[in-house]
């Protein structure tokens, strides 16, 4: 039990909410209704230039990133940039973090293993990132 303690103590779980062009309206939304605050809000065009990325005129103005706080669960957002897939309904991603690597992988691994359908979908995990790594 005392390890279980451990582990959820330094695990943080968040929500990366994936947007079609409307993710500013939202984010503001989500702010006032929750009683909260946009916080770190950045366009493409504000982020740092990336060669491998160039950022299309029509997304400049995008999020690219914002958060809020809600109920101690922050909730991440963004705008899909031009050209990117995206299907409502499948624009909700999880995400965990925690301290140390070896329990991100664990975690990702017997996930990963024991996938289960979730409205008719098969949930994909795709990538281990580390805070500490």
């Amino acid at each position: 039990m005392r390890a279980l303690f451990q582990i959820m103590k330094t695990m943080k779980l968040e929500l990366f909410i994936n947007f079609d062009g409307n993710c500013r309206e939202a984010v503001e939304f989500y702010a006032k209704v929750f009683k909260s605050e946009v916080k770190n809000l950045m366009t493409y065009g504000q982020a740092p230039p990336d060669p491998k990325f160039p950022v299309a005129k029509a997304d400049r103005e995008k999020i690219c990133y914002s958060d809020v706080l809600i109920g101690g669960l922050t909730v991440m957002f963004t705008n899909a940039p031009t050209g990117a897939p995206f299907v409502a309904g499948n624009n909700i991603n999880p995400t965990i973090s925690m301290d140390s690597k070896e329990e991100v992988e664990r975690i990702f691994n017997e996930l990963k293993n024991r996938r289960r359908s979730v409205y008719g979908t098969s949930a994909k995990l795709s990538s281990v990132n580390c805070s500490a790594c």
